[in-house]
């Protein structure tokens, strides 16, 4: 965005110094200064959208602010929601939703909501219970209270930003009062976000008046001290090793990826994640642009000062291979195919979701046509390429300066063409020793290692769900952790799927892994999966939960981890002699107290 001279109040010189300031600042240095400006000035935020009403009444000085997160954006924009009121003179309380009294509610005055929504509309599992009491009986009237929703969400779900649609609908049929309107953010969400955070900060200034006007203190980033690589700068990554974890004649290809970490400043425990920002299919690029009637080489700007040839910016920074409801709705209105207007309109909604499901912008350009008068304007609805989120497979103590990975291959037929996983398949077919990666580490609060090392821990994850419990076992060997430790593991065939069995076996014959029990689905008639092993040894596995056991789930979410959890409730119902509903209390007791934890994607 250009700052023009003309109907402005500034001078040319004025003009030229800002244009060539604004660009290079982070949104934390601009959500600073939008407070710094606000505070000294009494005045709305700038950047914020105009025409919000301004609150008139007092307000307190205390802003509490609750997140659900289960990766942990939430709570990063948490954190720096807080830096910024900090920084023009409130008081911040931050607390993951888990962690708060509900009954507290009715004692705050200003609040903001901070939350991602998971799977089909979900609350993060830290959301869950907060959830429940704000929609149940017990839910106190909040006539006194002013909120603001920010909520996160991928645009390509069915159910996008649900959770924080249901918590800024619900505080306002409880009485709240909207401080500032909801933002609903996709999963390039700083921009948004930052916008939302100054509209806040505004309303906040506009209401204490003249008391608002203290001196602000500089805002940090959510980058750690350790390192200047964060999720908005990525490192590159060096691979060090990629290797197929299967064993010939194998039905599935799982990665093993070995990255530098030298020279990052980066770190992680156990638990946390790591973001690959990945570049599309090249093979897929040529096919969409030979659809298209635009030169490749023809430059479109993705962003200020940032522009580039049509087809880098279609391998490398825009998402191709995945259609949403919102993106169709948006490519109808620059349009001129009656059929795709026809086909978003209000009343078939089924038949979209069913033409959206595995197809992709070539299908989507074969089906329909181009849209837009230029590349510039074809390439404007379109998102950015999210980043790939795997769990992290090593510990750092183990394997210094180095991260691993463990990446399942994605192919498929559909619809008369194969389709290939953005990211999985360019570690399989593209990527090889001494190419780079652009990564970053997701930290999350809601997978770790207990803080207690003889606590005893149960680990279910078959498949790619094994990656993080690699890392568990890693760290307890190298801190001598003398708690218990029982792995369930599952896939297809033992002979060619049992990743990393000489490391499980190793660890069980040196006492760091103390129990393991297999299912291999395709290797007998009938079909043996995880939850059944389980259901043998739940006299065992009740007792350890008795004994304070952690239980942890890494996988799949719509099947395996959903099946997994009823087999627990029926364990716990069983060999504890409770009702369901007392079952289903022990294991809500469990999430409270951290002991029942979940990577579930």
């Amino acid at each position: 965005m250009q700052l023009q001279v003309l109907n402005s109040p500034f001078t040319e010189e004025q003009a030229e110094l800002l244009n060539r300031l604004l660009p290079s600042l982070t949104e934390s240095q601009k959500v600073w200064l939008s407070g710094y400006f606000a505070a000294s000035a009494n005045s709305i935020v700038l950047g914020a959208p105009a025409g919000q009403p301004v609150q008139s009444q007092s307000v307190s000085k205390e802003v509490t602010i609750l997140y659900g997160s289960q990766t942990g954006n939430s709570k990063g924009l948490a954190k720096k929601a807080s830096q910024a009121l900090e920084g023009i003179g409130f008081k911040a309380i931050v607390s993951a939703m888990s962690d708060f009294k509900p009954n507290n509610l009715k004692k705050v005055q200003n609040l903001l909501i901070i939350a991602s929504t998971h799977g089909e509309g979900e609350p993060p599992d830290n959301a869950k219970s907060f959830h429940e009491f704000l929609f149940g009986k017990r839910a106190p009237k909040l006539d006194g209270l002013q909120f603001s929703v920010l909520a996160l969400g991928d645009s390509s779900y069915e159910f996008f930003c649900q959770t924080g649609k249901d918590f800024d609908k619900r505080l306002e049929e409880l009485g709240g009062t909207r401080l500032y309107p909801r933002f609903d953010c996709d999963v390039d969400f700083d921009e948004p976000a930052g916008e939302w955070l100054q509209g806040v900060l505004g309303s906040l200034n506009d209401a204490q008046g003249e008391s608002a006007a203290s001196a602000p203190v500089p805002v940090g980033t959510t980058q750690t001290a350790e390192s200047v690589y964060s999720r908005t700068n990525p490192f590159r990554a060096e691979v060090l090793e990629n290797i197929n974890l299967n064993g010939r004649g194998s039905n599935k290809e799982t990665r093993h990826l070995e990255l530098s970490l030298e020279g990052s400043g980066l770190s992680f425990e156990p638990g946390d994640s790591l973001g690959i920002y990945p570049d599309n299919d090249p093979a897929l690029v040529e096919r969409l642009l030979q659809e298209l009637t635009w030169n490749p080489d023809e430059v479109v700007t993705v962003k200020q000062g940032d522009a580039r040839p049509l087809k880098d910016v279609l391998t490398s920074f825009y998402e191709i291979t995945v259609l949403t409801k919102p993106l169709l709705e948006k490519i109808a209105q620059i349009s001129t195919n009656v059929e795709l207007k026809e086909l978003v309109a209000a009343g078939n909604e089924d038949k979209l979701k069913a033409y959206i499901e595995s197809r992709d912008l070539l299908d989507l350009v074969q089906d329909f046509g181009a849209w837009g008068e230029s590349s510039q304007e074809f390439v404007s609805v379109l998102r950015k390429i999210p980043a790939r989120l795997y769990s992290i497979a090593s510990s750092l103590s183990a394997n210094p300066d180095e991260v691993h990975l463990t990446i399942g291959a994605v192919r498929y037929e559909a619809h008369g063409r194969e389709r290939k996983g953005v990211c999985s398949i360019l570690t399989a077919e593209r990527l090889e020793a001494g190419d780079t990666l652009p990564i970053f580490i997701q930290h999350n609060e809601n997978f770790k290692l207990p803080v207690n090392q003889d606590a005893p821990i149960i680990m279910v994850g078959p498949g790619t769900g094994a990656a993080p419990f690699r890392s568990f076992m890693q760290e307890r060997e190298e801190n001598g952790a003398e708690g218990k430790a029982w792995m369930f593991f599952g896939d297809q065939h033992f002979v060619t799927d049992f990743l990393y069995q000489l490391e499980w076996q190793k660890w069980l014959k040196d006492g760091v892994l103390t129990k393991m029990d297999v299912a291999f689905s395709r290797d007998q008639a009938e079909k043996v999966y995880v939850q059944q092993r389980m259901l043998e040894q739940s006299k065992e596995l009740f007792q350890w939960l008795e004994e304070g056991a952690y239980f942890y789930i890494c996988g799949d979410e719509k099947h395996m981890a959903h099946d997994v959890h009823n087999t627990l409730i029926e364990i716990i119902e069983k060999e504890g002699n409770m009702s369901r509903e007392k079952a289903e209390e022990y294991i809500t007791e469990m999430q409270q107290q951290k002991r029942y934890q979940r990577d579930v994607y």
